[in-house]
Parts: C-alpha cells; structure tokens; sequence
C-alpha cells in the first residue's frame, strides 16, 4: 500500500489536446504516457505500479490519458489497445509496449529516459 502523501507530483492527468501539447510535448523533462481506462482492468494494476516505481524520479513525469474523454489523442497515436504506454522525449515517441508488463520492463523503460537524459 502506498499513501498518497509519498506520490510524486511529477504525475498527472492530460485534460485534451492543448494540455497533452503543454505538459508532454514542450516538456523538458522525458515524459510517460499512459493511456488508461476506468474501465479497464489490467490499468488498474499497471498505473498504480508505474506510479510507485516513478516516485523516486524527478527527471521524469508521467502523464495519464482516459482514453474514453481523449479521443482524438488516441486517434493520434493510434491507440488499438489499453494500456498503451508511450515513452516521449523532446516531443518524439522513443518507446512504447501495450498491455500489462512485469515491473522488469517498465523500470527498462524508465532507465533508458534516464540514461538519454543524464
């Protein structure tokens, strides 16, 4: 069980199009992206796990998309299934995988951002 009070601010909801540009594509930071859904179960394993191993980050955030109130960021990035999470650095997909993975490929994801960001 993780408290609220230890998860990191670096997480947060794209609301649209315009936010999704703001926060993703101009950060500096590398930036996840995790396409999710309420109703979707693997998602409910899988954003809480990302979260928990991003915490101790601070170079890189974490962006959450409700694919059902973002449609047209999921015709964009041409989102079959959830969850689909996609790794931006600099505004560009540099990685991606779908579904639910063990926590060995998402730290890998996490530690590539990282080395190309040192």
């Amino acid at each position: 069980y993780i408290s609220s009070s230890c998860v990191s601010s670096r997480a947060f909801t794209i609301k649209d199009h315009y936010d999704f540009d703001q926060k993703v594509v101009n950060s500096d930071n590398p930036v996840i992206v995790n396409f999710h859904a309420e109703w979707c179960d693997p998602c409910k394993i899988l954003t809480p796990k990302m979260t928990e191993l991003l915490t101790d980050s601070t170079e890189i955030d974490l962006a959450v998309i409700d694919v059902d109130t973002n449609l047209d960021l999921v015709e964009t990035f041409e989102v079959k299934a959830v969850p689909a999470v996609l790794a931006f650095r600099n505004g560009v997909v540099v990685d991606k995988f779908i579904g639910l993975v063990d926590a060995n490929m998402i730290e890998d994801l996490i530690n590539k951002l990282k080395k190309k960001h040192a």
